[in-house]
């Protein structure tokens, strides 16, 4: 159930609802009723690529367009928004089904960076862009401040193919190997061969994506150290 008092959880972001309807409806999964969130993460995912583009924009000067990209994507992605989220003690203060609430809904990281994006939106709706890109600023300015601007921003798995296309080899192939843990905290299990069969990494992580990223970076570094 959500606590009756939010006023942690807006310290936190930075903002207090004029409207706290949009803040009861920006916390509400679709498993405990409507009106829920849905809507508001729509228009949250959109505000948050804005506002991040603007940060990376203004942080990087020097950086190309396509590094810029390649940045924004590693920010506003899943894992990171659920870290975010988690920061925040988000999960507390969402109001889930009971069947939800059951399989620990509130700790799954889709869920919980659905909620973020969802509470974006309403920031959005209640005071407008410059309050939502202040609060977006204000969140993601750890993992900005951690960024190198002399790395080239690429994910894991660019980087290994761009190796490999380098040096005129195949790509490699993925395989999930296993899915381990319950439905409500599971951790993925992938396989990264490469077409020789010269060497095979393996990767874990909370998503697939998150397990292929962390198998690239393995295999990148076997292939560098090669």
């Amino acid at each position: 159930m959500i606590k009756s008092n939010t006023a942690q959880l807006q310290s936190a972001l930075g903002h207090v609802f004029a409207d706290p309807a949009l803040l009861r409806q920006a916390l509400t999964h679709r498993s405990y009723g409507s009106p829920h969130n849905e809507r508001l993460e729509f228009l949250g995912d959109s505000v948050l690529n804005c506002a991040v583009a603007h940060a990376l924009y203004q942080a990087f000067p020097q950086v190309p367009e396509g590094s810029l990209s390649r940045l924004r994507a590693s920010l506003v992605r899943q894992e990171t928004l659920a870290d975010i989220a988690a920061s925040l003690a988000l999960g507390e203060h969402l109001r889930l089904g009971e069947g939800e609430l059951k399989s620990g809904g509130f700790r799954r990281p889709s869920i919980l960076a659905d909620a973020l994006e969802s509470l974006i939106g309403a920031i959005f709706l209640d005071a407008g862009f410059a309050a939502a890109s202040a609060v977006v600023a204000r969140l993601m300015a750890p993992h900005i401040a951690a960024i190198d601007p002399q790395a080239s921003g690429k994910d894991a798995k660019t980087s290994l193919q761009e190796w490999l296309q380098g040096r005129r080899e195949s790509l490699p192939e993925y395989h999930l190997v296993a899915t381990e843990g319950q439905a409500h905290d599971q951790e993925f299990v992938v396989e990264c061969r490469l077409k020789d069969g010269r060497h095979a990494s393996r990767g874990r992580g909370k998503s697939r994506r998150a397990a292929e990223q962390d198998a690239a970076q393995a295999m990148l570094a076997w292939l560098e150290g090669a």
